[in-house]
């Protein structure tokens, strides 16, 4: 007993030492029901030492101890069990309890027995998936070194394949997660994520992006964890603690990953030419394990990136087609509108020009007949010789009949022409900006053919209570006028204003300007001017008479003025902003 108190008593002292409660230490599991046998393992490993870890053994005396201690520990290394405890295969049957009940694949199992025949040793091996089987008298403390050794190495080795299998499946899951993300901030909190989990660890974790990878530009803080989640959100570098940010910089500035002792920086660098660093605080230092699956991670999230990168290009393309689809949609419309109206104009026009055409066949036949009749009179009196008196009668005649018939024809024509502006106008709240900033971009394509430049000053919610068809008819006829004189390369500038209770709208061109007789007879029906279409374009000589007869019926009013020939004109449209009585 003397002797057990020493092995004891040195025992007690090995484990009082000073020690280094953060370094690793292996997990060892001593199963057997002789207590001489826990004694003198712990003596003869007591100052064991692998890779710089020493030892951590924990003891069962029973096979039924043994299950408890396995199952509440799947971290152990390496089991050494006795063969024989409660049954003559309690040790064996605990073996099939580890790998077929709780599944640990992993452990080393070194079996020992006092009895060598009891359990044949190459039936034993075949059969379990065991490390060694030795008898307790031929396990001295050396062999036992070089036995535990060997479990030990292969425990590492199977542990570093399971952790890598783990790990690549981690990163088989998270590609298809990753690339789901459609915008960088969620796939930037998937990044920390899955690398917290493929590493198996609680960890902080920010994650910086920088747009367009120039040095000491700014960088941008997508997502962060743990003591760094107080900086998600940040759009500026000096927001960061001065010695995160210079672990930032640092790693813009290197452009590899970087692993110390328990902190790990990744850089990647995108197809695009954004440059992200991930900066992770891990409790506990990288295995070289670790460490590959990380690399082989951060290999894979260029691309991740660069999809939402496409993926919010494409969005953003995708809404400016449908924003332009819409307005071309509505310019249609407005267009159909107009052509709709114009349309109806025609057929009215057609109406009064079969009309016209009618009272010209029936109407116009007497007077015609009278003016014929009484010039063959005429040719016979003079030809007979006859009195001045009876030649002058049949000359009243003529005129008589001629005044008649030009009477009519005056007539004729002011009714069709009264018929013609038959316009009617229906006031609504109208916002003449927006209107004039749509007439001015139907007519720009008009502009581009002759290299003209037009500029807009139309700001909205300038609201008038007017006529919306009757006022982009006017409008249009102003601005392709304006379009339609300028010369090729000219500027034209279309402004609205409010100028007391009105609304007012001038449209300047660089055109060939009006002469003083123009100015005189500018608004009347059929005038045709000076100046000339300066591409060949047609002219009727109604344009200018129809936009004063809208403007006149809504109580405004139109106005033109010109320095002189070839030097431009201003049209400028008054508008009472409110419906007058």
């Amino acid at each position: 007993m003397a002797e057990q108190d020493d092995v004891l008593h040195l025992i007690d002292d090995s484990e009082t030492a000073p020690d280094d409660s953060s370094a690793r230490k292996w997990k060892i599991a001593v199963i057997d029901d002789d207590h001489a046998v826990h004694e003198g393992t712990r003596f003869a490993l007591s100052d064991y030492n692998l890779h710089g870890a020493t030892l951590e053994i924990l003891s069962a005396y029973s096979a039924a101890e043994g299950r408890v201690l396995m199952r509440d520990n799947p971290d152990i290394a390496a089991v050494l069990l006795d063969v024989i405890m409660e049954t003559d295969v309690a040790g064996l049957d605990l073996v099939e309890y580890i790998r077929n009940d709780i599944k640990n694949e992993t452990v080393r199992i070194i079996l020992r027995t006092g009895q060598p025949g009891q359990a044949p040793e190459r039936r034993v091996i075949v059969q379990y998936d065991i490390n060694d089987y030795k008898a307790k008298t031929e396990l001295t403390a050396d062999k036992l070194f070089t036995s535990l050794t060997a479990a030990l190495r292969s425990y590492q080795q199977l542990e570093r394949m399971v952790q890598t299998r783990r790990g690549l499946e981690i990163i088989i899951d998270a590609a298809s997660t990753l690339y789901d993300f459609k915008s960088m901030q969620r796939l930037a909190e998937g990044v920390l994520t899955q690398l917290a989990s493929l590493l198996n660890v609680d960890c902080a974790g920010i994650l910086v992006l920088r747009d367009d990878g120039a040095p000491g530009s700014e960088f941008s803080v997508l997502a962060g964890s743990g003591c760094y989640s107080r900086f998600i959100g940040t759009t500026s570098s000096k927001s960061l603690d001065p010695d995160l940010r210079q672990m930032v910089e640092d790693a813009f500035t290197r452009r590899k990953n970087e692993f110390a002792d328990h902190r790990s920086v990744l850089y990647l660098r995108t197809g695009s030419g954004r440059e992200v660093v991930v900066l992770l605080q891990a409790e506990r230092q990288l295995s070289d394990t670790d460490r590959a699956l990380v690399e082989i991670f951060s290999s894979r999230l260029s691309i991740a990136f660069d999809n939402v990168i496409l993926y919010q290009q494409l969005h953003a393309a995708n809404t400016q087609l449908e924003d332009r689809v819409a307005q071309r949609t509505r310019a249609l419309m407005q267009a159909n509108r107009r052509l709709s109206a114009q349309w109806l104009r025609l057929q009215r026009a057609n109406g009064f020009k079969n009309e016209i055409l009618g009272t010209v066949a029936h109407d116009l036949k007497n007077p015609l007949g009278v003016i014929l009749g009484r010039t063959e009179m005429l040719n016979e009196l003079i030809g007979a010789g006859s009195p001045k008196e009876n030649v002058t009668a049949q000359v009243d005649h003529i005129r008589d009949a001629t005044k008649r018939l030009t009477s009519m024809v005056d007539h004729l024509i002011s009714d069709a022409m009264a018929d013609a502006f038959d316009i009617t106008i229906r006031r609504e709240p109208v916002d003449v900006g927006a209107l004039v900033a749509e007439v001015t971009d139907a007519n720009l394509p008009s502009a581009v053919n002759k290299q003209q430049a037009i500029s807009v000053s139309a700001p909205p919610n300038f609201v008038t209570m007017c006529d919306v068809d009757r006022i982009r008819e006017a409008i249009d006829n102003l601005v392709s006028n304006a379009i339609k004189y300028s010369p090729i390369g000219g500027k034209i500038t279309v402004g609205v204003t409010h100028e007391g209770d009105n609304t007012v709208v001038r449209i300047t061109d660089e055109g060939a300007g009006l002469s003083p007789e123009d100015l005189g007879r500018l608004f009347g029906r059929f005038q045709r001017l000076s100046a000339k279409p300066t591409a060949g374009e047609s002219s009727t000589g109604l344009g200018l008479s129809i936009v004063k007869r809208i403007i006149d019926m809504h109580g405004g009013h139109v106005t033109a003025d010109s320095p002189g020939p070839g030097q431009g004109s201003t049209f400028t449209v008054t508008l009472p902003a409110a419906e007058t009585p």
